[in-house]
């Protein structure tokens, strides 16, 4: 028996059933370098998806190494309840980043914490419990955010402490208004949320919660501005308005540090998690101060902000700025991007290439149609495999590649990655 069938065997007995696994034969990841990572097995591949978007800077950063490592030399752990210096670093940074006036900073563990701290100050400060969210959404794993994410395959229960009211998202592809043009299309949405306020929700309305492009929904991307449009009406009621940037944030869309500039608007407030600790536990949420003041209650983050993650996710965060990693983004973004679309023309098969900078979309049809293909997909996932390439699936109906290598992406290997696909899409459509 093979490393990787033993560690599956025991997965599966001691493991939850309902916990994901890639691929027919799951692989174990042990090591890592650059944009590479080798197996269990002594495998090597070209990593595309970065552990769903966290290895943002890559693998064995040397600073981001050194800084962890001498942390670690002194202190892992202190809690909130003492002054951590660079977790205040680090909070200054964000939030001067954030474009968030009077920005406060509150660190978690993960996007879903995020989310859930979030939506705490949201219905606190509006003392509502009502929820807009977006259809195709996802926004984490507990209890509350399962409660906002807007697609079956990842709700658990309805049992919820807010009242959800879903409005139609910036996913034209499969949108009733898809014949649309853009500014019709989001026209068409705004249309809607505002019949909605009016008829299925009462009195203040909390919040909207939002990605600015939709991660586990397949990089679905609305048009430039559509959040913005939406924002109008929100704030007519003085409704928050939250931008989930977990998977947008950093610079990984290229043509802005954040997902919501793209929209024309500051939100209230933004979530953060992924790639800051480049593989390290650290998310937050940053807010307006009156909105992030707003808790009557005690609180504090056990292992939020902690020593250790702080001074890496800081340590990262500055190679990102540093090295003007936004800008690599969009370059190298851009050459996946016509790469995909090459592919596209000639794979009936690829109905949409989305998404910006280094977050990306190709979406499977059955026959070039709008019928989700998810079989084609999984079989392009398992050739990229045999091909040395790791992509990453979503999607709805489950028929979407997620490419999202890390932002020190090079053109080289941009090449050799299409290279890769192009024969694993070539194989799988045979």
């Amino acid at each position: 028996m093979g490393k990787h069938n033993e560690l599956l065997a025991r997965h599966r007995r001691i493991l939850p059933s309902w916990m994901a696994l890639y691929y027919d034969d799951p692989i174990s990841l042990v090591d890592g370098q650059g944009r590479r990572v080798v197996d269990a097995e002594g495998t090597e591949y070209l990593d595309f998806f970065g552990g769903i978007l966290t290895t943002m800077t890559g693998y064995n950063v040397p600073e981001v190494v050194a800084a962890i490592k001498a942390q670690a030399d002194k202190m892992l752990h202190s809690s909130t309840l003492y002054l951590i210096e660079s977790q205040v670093e680090l909070a200054e940074k964000i939030g001067e980043l954030s474009g968030i006036p009077d920005a406060k900073v509150f660190f978690t563990n993960s996007g879903t914490e995020a989310n859930d701290a979030a939506l705490m100050l949201a219905t606190q400060y509006r003392k509502s419990n009502q929820v807009l969210a977006m259809r195709n959404s996802y926004h984490g794993k507990s209890h509350s955010t399962v409660a906002i994410t807007g697609q079956s395959a990842w709700s658990a229960t309805t049992l919820s402490p807010f009242q959800t009211t879903y409005i139609h998202s910036g996913y034209k592809l499969r949108s009733p208004f898809r014949e649309l043009p853009d500014e019709q299309f989001t026209a068409a949405c705004v249309d809607d949320l505002r019949d909605l306020l009016n008829i299925a929700t009462a009195g203040d309305v909390a919040c909207l919660i939002a990605e600015p492009i939709q991660g586990v929904g397949g990089f679905a991307t609305p048009p430039d501005g559509f959040y913005g449009a939406m924002k109008q009406e929100l704030d007519k009621s003085g409704i928050l308005f939250i931008s989930d940037e977990v998977q947008t944030g950093w610079g990984r869309t290229g043509e802005h540090f954040w997902g919501y500039q793209a929209h024309g608007i500051v939100p209230d407030m933004l979530t953060f998690a992924k790639g800051l600790g480049n593989g390290l536990a650290i998310a937050g949420v940053v807010a307006r101060g009156d909105v992030m003041d707003c808790l009557q209650a005690n609180s504090i983050s056990t292992f939020g902000g902690n020593p250790l993650s702080t001074a890496g996710a800081l340590a990262n965060l500055n190679y990102v700025v540093d090295h003007d990693l936004q800008t690599n983004a969009y370059k190298i973004g851009q050459q996946l991007k016509d790469g995909l679309h090459h592919l596209a023309d000639e794979v009936p098969a690829i109905i949409e290439v989305r998404g910006k900078g280094l977050m990306l979309g190709v979406e499977f049809g059955v026959g070039g149609g709008i019928e989700p293909d998810p079989a084609t997909t999984k079989a392009v996932m398992e050739e990229a495999k045999r091909q040395g390439l790791l992509i990453g699936k979503g999607g709805l109906h489950g028929n979407v590649l997620r490419i999202a290598p890390a932002l020190t992406l090079t053109a080289d290997e941009a090449q050799e990655g299409l290279e890769k696909l192009e024969a694993a899409i070539a194989a799988a459509v045979e």
